[in-house]
């Protein structure tokens, strides 16, 4: 039996960060993975694949967010997903690396197996390899989630697939449907139409991605639709079935996947990926020996410093529920940490900024106009069009904006919202002037390198100043 100061279940970015804080802090710290490779469902499914793989199709159209053509959709069909995951493979691998690397440089000690609590102070790992048991003073879980898989959905490898299994798809298919209209659905579905893939996105709401602004979620819709992808919204699934393919089909196996809606209609494609929730990946820790439950979504309640209902255990990053971000996931890692030896520490929590990698990319940061609305909250909005600066000429986006949102009164900057090329990188400017509470005046006055497409909030500020002003 080995004894630690913290023993931190998981190794995505909130076990990762969680771990080195402590490590920092002089503690002896293990990290149980049960992976054979490190970094999570971040690394090894979620984030970082699906990226790449957005990466990868982009440089294989040429092109950073402009409209696919029919001779790129010819292009592109001659790839296999496996040729476009091998530059995935290189980008996870050295990711996994630096983890690796880092765990080794701050004497880290990483346990590879399933971890089971047998009491609040011990866990049990067992692996491959063999059983051990590790005690420690204090616990961060940090198992994140996995793609919720309803029992009447009969999933397999090819026809029915999550997030999970779509990314191990040997070959395109030719048709798609898409059950979710959320970050992950969305993304994939822009992803496999740029490729030509006939998507089908179909969604129980009146539109897709209902947390972000609705005109950038509008502008989304219309250039999905442009880029071939037919939107379902407010529709709702009953069941899913695999059929046998019509005479003609171009399907793999010569079975399909079949929906069945609300509303009557039967849709059928090649594949279907089923993309609604995530499940806290908590069913095998035996959470009970520790004192502790998780809901029905295998999410676990935490308080305002991360600590559960038992003292010495704290849990961070997606298991915990909202925002389910691998940057919030990092930051609560790291305060977990923290709190857990008695370290003071702070966080910028009201100003998280949100990444989509759907073609076209979003981001926002701050309030919305529906929520500033309904909070009777006077504001003004300034716009700028990529196709108005130099830059995003440059870059060939007609179809890029950023908006910014404005108090009437005080001229402070309440929302940040962007579509188009390099939007989760640019939205850090606006968050920065958030935090130290800018005013719009600051991007008028303020002088930016030119040509770039930072450019836009000189354009926003001076738009918005003037619908202020009545000019």
């Amino acid at each position: 039996m080995r004894q630690f100061d913290l023993c931190v279940i998981g190794s995505g970015p909130a076990g990762q960060k969680a771990a080195i804080q402590a490590a920092k802090l002089g503690k002896r710290v293990c990290v149980i993975e049960q992976r054979e490779e490190v970094g999570g469902a971040t690394i090894n499914t979620g984030t970082i694949p699906s990226k790449a793989l957005r990466e990868a199709i982009l440089r294989t159209l040429d092109r950073a967010s402009a409209m696919p053509t029919a001779a790129l959709f010819t292009a592109a069909r001659e790839f296999t997903f496996d040729k476009l995951m091998d530059s995935c493979r290189q980008v996870m691998n050295a990711e996994i690396e630096i983890v690796r690397r880092h765990f080794v440089s701050n004497r880290i000690e990483l346990v590879t197996g399933r971890a089971r609590f047998t009491d609040p102070a011990t866990i049990e790992v067992n692996s491959a390899h063999g059983q051990e048991t590790i005690r420690a003073e204090r616990f961060i879980i940090a198992v994140g989630t996995t793609p919720t898989k309803p029992d009447d959905i009969p999933f397999d490898p090819t026809n029915i697939v999550t997030s999970d299994e779509l990314l191990k798809l040997p070959t395109l298919p030719h048709s798609l449907m898409v059950v979710g209209g959320g970050v992950i659905g969305t993304e994939y579905a822009s992803m496999l139409a740029a490729l030509g893939v006939k998507v089908t996105l179909i969604e129980g709401r009146a539109r897709l991605l209902d947390f972000i602004d609705a005109e950038i979620a509008e502008a989304l819709q219309y250039h999905l639709r442009q880029a071939g992808v037919t939107l379902r919204l407010g529709e709702k699934v009953v069941s899913i079935r695999a059929v046998e393919a019509a005479p003609g089909a171009r399907a793999k196996d010569n079975m399909m996947a079949e929906a069945t809606l609300e509303s009557g209609k039967t849709l059928r494609a090649d594949c279907l990926l089923y993309a609604i929730g995530r499940h806290g990946a908590t069913e095998n820790l035996n959470l009970a020996a520790a004192g502790l439950t998780a809901d029905n979504r295998g999410r676990i309640k935490v308080d305002e410093t991360f600590r559960t209902s038992v003292e010495s255990i704290y849990a961070c990053g997606d298991v915990i529920g909202f925002p389910a971000l691998a940057s919030t996931s990092m930051e609560q890692g790291r305060i977990a940490a923290c709190r857990a030896f008695g370290q003071r520490c702070e966080s910028v929590e009201e100003l998280l900024p949100y990444g989509i990698y759907a073609i076209p990319e979003i981001s926002m940061v701050g309030w919305t106009e529906e929520r500033l609305t309904q909070e009777n909250i006077p504001y003004e909005s300034g716009v700028a069009q990529y196709k108005e600066i130099a830059r995003g000429q440059l870059l060939g986006d007609e179809i890029g904006m950023l908006k910014l949102l404005i108090h009437q009164e005080s001229h402070a900057i309440l929302g940040v919202h962007i579509i188009g090329t390099g939007a989760t990188e640019l939205v850090h400017i606006g968050q920065c002037a958030m935090a130290f509470k800018a005013t719009v005046e600051y991007f008028v006055n303020a002088v930016f390198n030119y040509p770039t497409l930072a450019e836009c909030y000189k354009v926003a500020a001076l738009n918005g100043l003037n619908k202020l002003k009545g000019v």
